[in-house]
């Protein structure tokens, strides 16, 4: 079901408001109309929420290390095109609420508590926002230190036990530097030092190599594993450093 049945009065309320203005907006903009309101989705409210609350909340992990890069600006693009599959006309009002919230006066603490009051009887879609923020944080490879400290005001605001921020940054941190790790290279290292450290292991791990050395079969599987490991990390580096 679309969340869109009351967009118009949203975008007046974001205009006059701001984003929590989108939301009150929303809801009055759907009303106004009778017929609006008999087509209207008993989760309309929630669907609204949670739209505007996730794109305020990504304006400010965006703009919490002070600019937003392009790498962020193309994972927002992914995340309205893909995981969203927003029309035009939706789209415009995504971006005018993530320009309005990156730099506001709002803080990111504000949007969050007010999506929990509304979301808080399903912890499923506030999990689900919340691996979408990390997912933007991590978007240029690091994990700014002030990005760090939006997420892990999360679990409290969203009344989440603490293991659940670990098990993200588990997930989406840890697995980040791991690619570093595999080709033992710096976080900050440039693509000409990753494409070096690359091609060096490459040639060490590559099975051709190894096989003309007489090693045993079970040596050679590994092996085989490995320089798949390797592939991964650098083409996944790679695709960091064209963005």
């Amino acid at each position: 079901m679309s969340i869109w049945g009351g967009i118009t009065g949203g975008l007046l309320g974001f205009v006059v408001l701001g984003p929590i203005g989108a939301l009150v907006g929303s809801v009055i903009g759907s009303n106004l109309s009778s017929r609006s309101k008999r087509k209207r989705p008993n989760n309309f409210d929630k669907q609204v929420a949670f739209f505007t609350a996730l794109f305020a909340c990504l304006a400010k992990i965006a703009k919490a290390d002070g600019r937003v890069d392009e790498s962020e600006i193309k994972k927002i693009e992914e995340i309205i095109s893909k995981k969203l599959n927003l029309n035009q006309e939706h789209r415009r009002f995504a971006i005018n609420i993530f320009q309005k919230a990156k730099d506001d006066n709002i803080s990111f603490e504000s949007y969050a508590s007010n999506l929990y009051q509304i979301l808080s009887s399903s912890p499923n879609s506030l999990l689900v926002f919340y691996e979408i923020l990390f997912e933007l944080a991590l978007a240029d490879g690091l994990l700014h230190p002030k990005e760090e400290l939006l997420l892990k005001k999360i679990p409290r605001i969203f009344n989440f036990e603490n293991k659940v921020y670990q098990s993200l940054y588990d997930k989406y941190v840890d697995r980040n530097k791991n690619f570093y790790k595999v080709l033992e290279v710096k976080e900050n290292s440039s693509f000409m030092e990753i494409k070096k450290a690359y091609l060096k292991k490459r040639k060490e791990f590559h099975p051709d190599t190894l096989i003309g050395k007489g090693l045993p079969e079970e040596f050679i599987q590994k092996a085989k594993e490995k320089f798949i490991e390797i592939q991964e990390a650098y083409e996944e580096l790679e695709k960091r450093h064209q963005k």
